[in-house]
Formats: C-alpha cells, sequence, structure tokens
C-alpha cells in the first residue's frame, strides 16, 4: 500500500511583474497640458497644422480622460482656474481663441478646428458643450476682447450644429445678468448665429429646447420689458432678433388672451365684463382692433360643442351668435376690423364644412345687429374676398348684395331730394 500522499496538481508558470505603465494612472492633467502646448507651439498659427496636430495626438494621448484641460487650452490658451483665470505659474499658448484676431475669418476658422476635432472623436461632443457652458459662466474673468471672440465662436458652433441652443442656459446667471456681461454677449453671439444661418434657424434651435421664450431673462427684472429688449438689440444691430421677440410675445398674449376669454365665456360671465377685460388687454398689448376681432371670433366659435348635421348647424349657430352680437359689436368700430371678421368667418366656414351653407346668414345677422356694415361687405363681395370657397359663398351672398346696392343707391337719392 501506497502511504505517500498523493500531490495536488498546482498552476505553474512564470510570474511577470506588473509594468508601470499597465497600472491604473493617477489623474496628472499636467503632463498632457504640456504635451498639448508643447505640440501646438510647434505648429504655429496655422490652423491647418493645429487641426492636424489635434487628430494625431488623440492617438496617443487620453482625450477622453483630459477633456476639460484640452478645451481650455484650445480656448484659453492654458488651464483655467476656477473664475476663469489662468495661473501665473501655469504655461500656456498662444495658439488659441483668445490669442487670436477679433475677427469673424479668424473665428470661422477655429471654429473648423473644433468641428475636425469632434467629428474625429465623437466622444468629445458632451465634454465640450459641457466647457462651453463652464466658459460661459467665467464671463466675467474674461477681458472684453476675450468676451467677443468666445461669442462669435459660439455662434458659429450653434449655427454649425456643434453645440445645442441649451448652452445658453449659463447666461442667466444672476451675477452675469445683474452687471450686463449677459446682454453684452448676446449681441455679439447673435449677430455671428445671424451672419451664418438666419433668424429662422436660430428661431427653430431656440424653440427645440423651450429657449424661445426667455430671452427677455438676459436683462434684470426691472429691466425685462419688450421696450428695452427691442431698444437694446435693435441699436446693436440685431432688428431681426428684436422682431423675432416682438412675435413671440405678440403670440403669446394672444394665446393667453384667447384662453382667458374661452373661459369666461364658458363661465356665462356677462358680456361688458368679458368686454373691459378685453379693452384692457388690448392697451398693455397695445394690440390692434383687427387682431383683437380675430381673436374673439375664434374664442366664441370655441366655446360650444357644434352640431354635426349641416341642417341643424346653421339654426344653432344663429342663435349662439346672436347673443355675443353686442361684444363683437363693440370691436368692429374701423371698416378694416368688420373686413377682417368677414375673412374670419368666410375661412371657418370653409374649413368646418358644416357650415358652407351657414356663410350668408351669419352675414346677414351680424348686418342686422350692427357688427358688419354696407361697404365692408361690398368689398368684400367685390375684390376683398378668400380663395377658400369663395364660389359658394359669393353665389350666397349675391342677392343680400344686390338688395345692399340697391338699398344705398335709394339712400344716396333720397339724400340728393332732401339737399
Amino acid at each position: 500500500m501506497n502511504n505517500q500522499k498523493q500531490q495536488k496538481p498546482t498552476l505553474s508558470g512564470q510570474r511577470f511583474k506588473t509594468r508601470k505603465r499597465d497600472e491604473k494612472e493617477r489623474f496628472d492633467p499636467t503632463q498632457f497640458q504640456d504635451c498639448i502646448i508643447q505640440g501646438l507651439n510647434e505648429t504655429g498659427s496655422d490652423l491647418e497644422a493645429v487641426a492636424k496636430f489635434l487628430d494625431a495626438s488623440g492617438a496617443k494621448l487620453d482625450y477622453r480622460r483630459y477633456a476639460e484641460t484640452l478645451f481650455d487650452i484650445l480656448v484659453a490658451g492654458g488651464m483655467l482656474a476656477p473664475g476663469g483665470t489662468l495661473a501665473d505659474d501655469v504655461i500656456r499658448t498662444d495658439v488659441c481663441v483668445f490669442s487670436a484676431q477679433e475677427d469673424l475669418e479668424t473665428m470661422q476658422a477655429f471654429a473648423q478646428v473644433f468641428n475636425k476635432l469632434i467629428r474625429r472623436y465623437k466622444y468629445l461632443e458632451k465634454g465640450f458643450e459641457e466647457e462651453v457652458k463652464k466658459l460661459l459662466l467665467f464671463l466675467k474673468g474674461f477681458s472684453e476682447s476675450e468676451r467677443n471672440k468666445l461669442a462669435m465662436l459660439t455662434g458659429i458652433l450653434l449655427a454649425n450644429g456643434n453645440l445645442s441652443a441649451s448652452i445658453l442656459n449659463s447666461l442667466y446667471n444672476e451675477n452675469l445678468v445683474k452687471e450686463g456681461v449677459s446682454a453684452a454677449f448676446a449681441v455679439k453671439l447673435f449677430k455671428s448665429w445671424i451672419n451664418e444661418k438666419d433668424i429662422n434657424a436660430v428661431a427653430g434651435s431656440l424653440r427645440k429646447v423651450n429657449m424661445d421664450n426667455r430671452l427677455m431673462e438676459l436683462f434684470p427684472a426691472n429691466k425685462q420689458s419688450l421696450e428695452h429688449f427691442t431698444k437694446y438689440f435693435t441699436d446693436a444691430g440685431l432688428k431681426e432678433l428684436s422682431e423675432y421677440v416682438r412675435n413671440q410675445q405678440t403670440i403669446g398674449a394672444r394665446k393667453e388672451l384667447q384662453k382667458e376669454l374661452q373661459e369666461m365665456m364658458s363661465r356665462g360671465e356677462p358680456l361688458k365684463e368679458i368686454s373691459a377685460y378685453v379693452k384692457d388687454e388690448m392697451k398693455k398689448s397695445n394690440a390692434s382692433e383687427q387682431t383683437v376681432i380675430g381673436i374673439l371670433w375664434t374664442s366664441v366659435m370655441s366655446c360650444v360643442e357644434w352640431n354635426k348635421k349641416e341642417e341643424l348647424v346653421t339654426e344653432q349657430a344663429i342663435k349662439h351668435l346672436k347673443q355675443y352680437s353686442p361684444l363683437l359689436a363693440a370691436f368692429t368700430t374701423q371698416g378694416q376690423s368688420e373686413l377682417t371678421l368677414l375673412l374670419k368667418i368666410q375661412e371657418y366656414c370653409y374649413d368646418n364644412i358644416h357650415f358652407m351653407k351657414s356663410f350668408q346668414k351669419i352675414v346677414v345677422l351680424f348686418y342686422k345687429a350692427e357688427v358688419l356694415s354696407e361697404e365692408p361687405i361690398l368689398k368684400w363681395y367685390k375684390d376683398a374676398h378668400l380663395a377658400k370657397g369663395k364660389s359658394v359663398f359669393l353665389e350666397q351672398m349675391k342677392k343680400f348684395v344686390e338688395w345692399l346696392k340697391n338699398a344705398e343707391e335709394e339712400s344716396e337719392s333720397e339724400t340728393e331730394e332732401g339737399d
């Protein structure tokens, strides 16, 4: 019997020492900074060469880990301390945005450098957006010239789609707004953005991130008025931006007015109170009577559930509109307002097919209730009507228009006899 203990099998093999470079490196942006700055200084001011250097360096250097340091250097020439200052002992390079010429052409060339870099290393996108948000918060730490260059560059990058308009949130920082830094920066930014695209493209980008109604916040609370915004940006050469914000305010005010009107009508509030409210809102928003009559018509027609049967809806409409005729009459004191209302009625009857046969009856009702008068009706019939369903509506109105013309002629002859 073999008493000798059987040896268990063991794993054997050569043991390697872990190489230093295989160990997890500690976060040390200084060495990374030195490599980037040395490379940039060697390329000089040739931005094509800079782009090639950055492209090649991404294979050797850890861009993912040191993205903030990389972008600090490309914008400011070195690593930024909190607040946006460059420490005295930090090495720096002049191959950066802040040391470049302060003109649009140079900033467009720098935008291309960033564009190529981010397209080559897609993972830098998020880091770049975070960097720009940080830089905007640091604006007070930069010189006026540096702010101007950054504003132009940011506008171009927004136009190119390298940045989302959500980065503008940083401009609503209380201190930047209070000291007027945000508004001044926005002027340069929007100028370069609109120069690259147009106001419609800018509006679309702002709308996408719900920023289209927040531009007034670039000013302190005591200056957040349409008049102040319009004057500031128009004087700065951005009339199209002023007009865009004015339109946004008008659209917003109209929506609010319509919403409130529909609620007042559904609550059955007296017409006098509704009329007083509308007049007050007209003064506040400086809205024209033509604008208001359009909103009133929409509100009146929206506050009721209409019958789907064509033969019954006309009777329902006449009864409903008779009730609101005094309210509509209060806001058709001008011929142009009457014509606007006629066009709104035509459009509504065309768009809602079961109202097609109601048009003439509605117009006659409004004529009898003194909401509409002869002249605008005759003008509408002659040449001011819309193309929508015109043959149907003109045929409906033919006899009534003839009657109006005869009544007008009789009135004129009576006047002449009286003279």
